[in-house]
């Protein structure tokens, strides 16, 4: 990952050397780099977490927001989800391709996509499980199997990875009318709410290709990933300052709650006690819609004081903490709804 993807975004390309360029880039996976530069760079980044844009949530086979309509279909989303993560470079491989091929107007342009990923995974399949093998003479059986579970452990590392990305609880997910008319400031608000960090050292950032910072990276896609770090350190303080939440925590913990979002939305809508509203794996807006005309939010904020916000808010909703009388919930909305009036001026 901190070669494929980040070079991929074009996080080198101001190097202008082509063997690490992301327009001449091919990576050492069995689907076209050019395919996935479409659905992850287009359309993942640009419409992050939204449903129905972003074909990156739940890549088709998984429910991770009560806003996706419930089929049949879901109550077999753990195996899918199992399954995936053992091959999940050929399951992204599919994934991009009907991405793409979603967008094309003619069916010859379909047809060739579909070659380019066939002919790319054959060239993969051939290099990795028959010409390697082969160079090992009669140890060829286990030079395949060597490769077969390399493969595995990788795919699994990478599902780890950008599930913990996007489907924790703290990463909302949007419904397309969230896009409508969305500004410049709005888009920014929309890739912070929507990612989610884990805890990393030194070593698990490389292991990761920085993808520990998930946040940073989708406010900055094609900022170099070393220099992740040092922008969180920025980031974070930002957030702070406009109570806005910064999502993270260790990565065992962001993946029980990845896996437990995913067996619990499996069932139908019926046999889950929250709502898309007030769940722990979302934030809706819609809790803050009792807001009357707030005549008492303020658009400026006084210099010293401190702000109260949709970090506040969040955390003070049944269940997380004690409940507050209703009085001061109305309180942490109002206070809420002022500090993102406050955070897209500031990127204006």
């Amino acid at each position: 990952m901190e070669l494929g993807h980040n070079i991929t975004h074009g996080q080198w390309d101001w190097m202008n050397d082509p063997e690490i360029h992301s327009n001449t880039w091919e990576w050492d996976m069995v689907g076209p780099s050019s395919q996935w530069r479409y659905s992850h760079n287009y359309r993942h980044h640009v419409f992050s977490n939204v449903i129905g844009m972003d074909d990156d949530l739940g890549f088709g086979v998984i429910r991770v927001s009560r806003d996706q309509e419930w089929k049949p279909g879901y109550l077999w989303a753990p195996l899918r989800a199992l399954g995936l993560s053992i091959v999940f470079e050929w399951g992204i491989a599919l994934h991009n391709l009907a991405a793409e091929q979603r967008d094309q107007a003619t069916d010859e342009a379909k047809a060739e996509l579909k070659r380019a990923m066939v002919r790319k995974m054959g060239l993969q399949a051939a290099k990795d499980y028959l010409f390697f093998p082969a160079l090992s003479g009669r140890r060829f059986l286990r030079t395949f199997l060597a490769n077969m579970c390399a493969a595995g452990f990788r795919n699994g590392w990478a599902y780890i990875v950008i599930v913990c990305g996007h489907f924790v609880d703290g990463a909302e997910k949007f419904t397309p009318e969230t896009v409508e008319n969305e500004t410049k400031p709005e888009w920014y608000l929309r890739q912070m709410l929507g990612t989610a960090n884990f805890d990393a050292g030194p070593v698990m950032r490389i292991l990761s290709g920085n993808l520990c910072y998930q946040i940073e990276h989708h406010l900055f896609p094609d900022l170099p990933s070393n220099r992740l770090p040092e922008i969180s350190a920025r980031v974070q303080p930002l957030l702070a300052e406009y109570d806005l939440p910064y999502t993270t925590g260790p990565l065992p913990r962001q993946f029980w709650h990845t896996v437990r979002t995913i067996c619990k939305l499996s069932l139908p809508d019926r046999f889950l006690t929250a709502t898309s509203h007030d769940a722990p794996e979302t934030a809706s807006e819609e809790r803050f819609r009792d807001v009357p005309t707030l005549p008492q939010v303020r658009n400026v904020h006084d210099l010293g004081s401190r702000r109260r916000g949709l970090a506040t808010a969040i955390g003070d909703r049944p269940g997380r903490r004690d409940r507050w009388h209703a009085g001061r919930r109305a309180s942490l909305r109002s206070a809420a709804v002022a500090a993102l009036v406050s955070l897209a001026t500031a990127f204006s």
